[in-house]
């Protein structure tokens, strides 16, 4: 499932091609997803101007120009890659079986030129885990998928000290807390782990019995994971593409996720990465450096 890297990285290459563009037409060629799309999905977004392409937590917000939003979420294997001119036929690619819904755009309103002809963005996906649903900007906060959000790890809001509020008194492993989208949002198994490591932390140690100090270098190291993550464009193991079909590269830096039985990277350190499982997610980490 694509984490808050790949879906930052997704949203600043759509925003590139979208924002100032005018939805011409909207295909849904299937409605059953995770979530169904609104039947008046279509009728609502065609003819609207895409303001803003934004990210909170996993979902990705598109801001049209009369209040409406569409609240995004990729799900397992969901795609949205942008189909640049000249553009394939009315006939969908041949993949088009799991393209359930296409956003066809026009050339940029305020552009010098019509030069910069009209594109498509499609949204693909084989296990229909994703969702495609409508939300209103001006109460996008009391929206059901984004209400009992916790804060954004790449926030300055988001500090040692509300770490450890957010997990004091819990029983459950470090790890299990930190995928709670309420105590901190976007992050998931990858990063997770690999912040832990950073961190010297040990994912199975009890949330609760984290330190103030030993939280603010658990912030700091999620940040520092996230941003070497956005500079590698993601983690591509599956399905992951970014907007325009570029593979991320932070899998080649993984330090300890998918390394079961390797040497710890740590210098010094003679231990060998575990794989454990916790809450049916696995979870690596090294048994020697992390405490």
């Amino acid at each position: 499932m694509p984490e808050l890297p790949e879906v930052e990285t997704i949203c600043r290459g759509l925003a590139g091609h979208l924002v100032g563009r005018r939805l011409i037409e909207v295909s849904v060629r299937r409605h059953d997803l995770r979530q169904p799309i609104p039947a008046d999905f279509a009728q609502k977004l065609t003819g609207r101007v895409v303001l803003e392409i934004s990210r909170r937590a996993k979902y990705l917000l598109m801001y049209l120009d009369d209040d409406t939003v569409v609240v995004g979420h990729l799900g397992m294997s969901g795609r949205l890659f942008v189909q640049k001119p000249p553009l394939p036929s009315a006939a969908l690619p041949p993949t088009g079986a799991h393209d359930h819904v296409v956003f066809h755009l026009s050339a940029p309103i305020a552009g010098p030129s019509q030069s910069d002809g009209g594109l498509r963005v499609v949204y693909n996906d084989p296990r229909r885990f994703g969702l495609l649903v409508l939300g209103v900007a001006s109460a996008l906060k009391k929206h059901p998928l984004l209400r009992e959000l916790g804060p954004e790890p790449l926030s300055p809001n988001f500090t040692g000290a509300v770490l450890a509020a957010n997990v004091a008194g819990r029983r459950s492993p470090i790890k299990a807390a930190l995928l709670d989208q309420g105590v901190v949002a976007g992050l998931g198994n990858i990063y997770v782990s690999e912040a832990l490591f950073r961190a010297r932390i040990s994912p199975e140690r009890a949330a609760g019995s984290l330190t103030r100090a030993e939280c603010g270098q658990l912030v700091k190291s999620i940040r520092s994971v996230l941003e070497d993550a956005l500079a590698a464009g993601g983690s591509t193991l599956r399905d992951y593409v970014q907007a325009d079909g570029a593979v991320g590269s932070f899998q080649n830096l993984f330090r300890v996720y998918d390394r079961e039985g390797q040497r710890c990277p740590r210098r010094g350190c003679p231990g060998l990465i575990r794989r454990v499982v916790q809450a049916a997610r696995a979870t690596y980490f090294c048994p020697l450096c992390q405490r």
